[in-house]
């Protein structure tokens, strides 16, 4: 087959995709079944087939982007980020909402008939920008004033357009900014300063939210209640997380076997949110545990390209793009077990959802790109960062 002779970049990276790929096809089943029958819409072998199709465009865009080499990633970043942009405040006013969410975070492509969620998008251009700033500078010494409005102008407008729709996706964002700031030798007193600038922001944006807009005093009021509620462990008030409890509970260690789950039926966001609940109650402890091993796979073969890039900006996208990738997994898994509050965050590749799925594809794709690229290229002819690594390492001390 032409296609598979033309795969090319880290063969472990592929591997994990593949498999949670097909992994992914028999909790999709099962739990697509509460939808189906318990709330009557749609069939599973609907949900089946549309998790197919999602998989295949997903797997479609994966290839195509992993052949293109990721130094034209970098100018498209800076033509991209201001459209996706416009995009995301299209979205605040006039975006729709899909599952229960409570702000709107979805637009609709009339043509084809499917629902886009464009913060996702928005973190992988964001990131692809930031990689670009640092490794730009990777020679000179970055002043606060100048990397304010270069850098942080475009993040923070970027963060505070996805804020008032999805919190949580925001924080995450944020959270890989700063660590990609401080792989990039942004100094540390300088991240300091950013960090309280965005506490201040989000305390302005919550103050007046409150005061002037009911939909945002709504929305805060979530963030409030989902932190207390996490905090007081009021069942009544925490419906999901403890019927996740109980299916990760009774999945013991080898589980109630495939497709026999209880809790997907009481779960509204079974094939979404707390779909790995619903794994472990159908392949125990032991079907937990492989899943967790396949994302510290993943994680680890992102860090061993990041570790053979030989520039810097391969280095920092690989960590950009691939590391958020893992951030959310633990995340979607910590909800599930009620180790952090609810946060709406859905499990890379296995949860049900186009835009998540095809995103992921493009962060593993953008991933695959640099370790194609770098492995066609004769390391003898590539002097200008032997170790990239290392200048990062020695940037941050």
């Amino acid at each position: 087959m032409s296609i598979l002779k033309n795969i090319k970049g880290d063969r472990g990276i592929w591997g994990v995709f593949i498999l949670l790929a097909m992994i992914s096809f028999l909790p999709m089943y099962s739990a697509s079944s509460n939808l189906a029958n318990v709330i009557g819409v749609g069939s599973t072998s609907g949900y089946l087939f549309k998790h197919a199709l999602i998989i295949l465009l997903g797997f479609i865009l994966l290839y195509l982007v992993h052949k293109i080499p990721y130094r034209y990633f970098s100018g498209s970043s800076t033509l991209i980020l201001p459209f996706v942009f416009l995009m995301l405040v299209y979205t605040l006013s006039k975006g729709t909402t899909i599952g229960g969410a409570t702000a709107s975070r979805w637009i609709r492509i009339p043509i084809v008939g499917i629902s886009f969620q464009t913060s996702t998008l928005a973190g992988v251009v964001l990131m692809m920008y930031v990689a670009r700033y640092f490794s730009r500078r990777k020679d000179k010494v970055i002043e606060f004033k100048e990397s304010f409005w270069k850098l942080w102008v475009p993040v923070g407008a970027i963060i505070m357009v996805i804020l008032p729709a999805n919190f949580s996706t925001a924080a995450l964002l944020f959270l890989s900014v700063i660590v990609l700031s401080m792989l990039g030798g942004y100094p540390l007193k300088y991240i300091g300063n950013i960090i309280g600038i965005g506490f201040i922001a989000l305390v302005l944006f919550i103050f007046v939210g409150r005061s002037f807009s009911t939909g945002l005093k709504n929305k805060t009021d979530t963030w409030k209640n989902r932190i207390i509620n996490f905090q007081d462990k009021n069942p009544s008030d925490t419906y999901q997380v403890e019927k996740a409890k109980i299916a990760i509970a009774t999945g013991g260690i080898f589980g109630r076997g495939a497709g026999k789950s209880v809790q997907k039926n009481f779960l509204p966001q079974s094939s979404s949110d707390f779909i790995f609940a619903i794994i472990v109650e159908e392949w125990g402890l032991v079907g937990g545990i492989g899943i967790i091993f396949l994302y510290m796979w993943l994680l680890y073969r992102i860090y061993v390209v990041a570790k053979k890039a030989t520039t810097v900006y391969a280095t920092l996208l690989v960590i950009g793009v691939g590391f958020p990738i893992i951030f959310q997994a633990i995340i979607n898994m910590a909800v599930a077990s009620n180790l952090m509050p609810v946060t709406g965050q859905t499990l890379p590749l296995l949860s049900s959802g186009g835009t998540s799925i095809w995103m992921t594809c493009i962060a593993i794709g953008i991933v695959l790109s640099v370790s194609a690229t770098e492995s066609d290229i004769d390391i003898n002819q590539n002097l200008d960062d032997e170790n990239p690594l290392d200048v990062l390492y020695e940037a941050v001390d």
